[in-house]
């Protein structure tokens, strides 16, 4: 199953994840609140499923909200979700192929709208 996560880290900082089972496939920077964490989850829900796949190892370019597919420095690739304002949202691992990159962007775009959120940071 998809999910969003919240997390917390030793510092105080809030981050997200996008998981697949036990698998991240995403994760976004550190905010200082998690209002902002909930903002960008919120954001993503909602601008994922139209947003363009664009391969930057093909020179294409792209504005508003987008995938992109870039290249590590290892020569492997990776996915990056763009905002309309230029800030990276959330990046991924990097995939030994293109296709598999491109498949994290896609199942984003499908699984992202429904998926529930687990606020990891709230204690029992």
């Amino acid at each position: 199953m998809h999910k969003f996560k919240i997390l917390k880290n030793e510092k105080g900082a809030f981050r997200i994840q996008f998981v697949y089972n036990s698998e991240v496939m995403v994760w976004s920077e550190n905010y200082a609140s998690k209002a902002s964490a909930k903002n960008c989850i919120d954001s993503i829900k909602k601008n994922a499923p139209d947003a363009a796949i664009v391969d930057l190892t093909k020179e294409e370019t792209g504005s508003g909200y987008r995938f992109e597919i870039d290249e590590a420095k290892n020569g492997e690739t990776f996915v990056r979700f763009r905002a309309s304002n230029g800030e990276i949202m959330v990046r991924s691992e990097t995939y030994s192929s293109k296709s598999s990159a491109k498949n994290c962007a896609e199942s984003i775009k499908k699984n992202a709208p429904e998926a529930p959120v687990e606020d990891e940071t709230v204690t029992a």
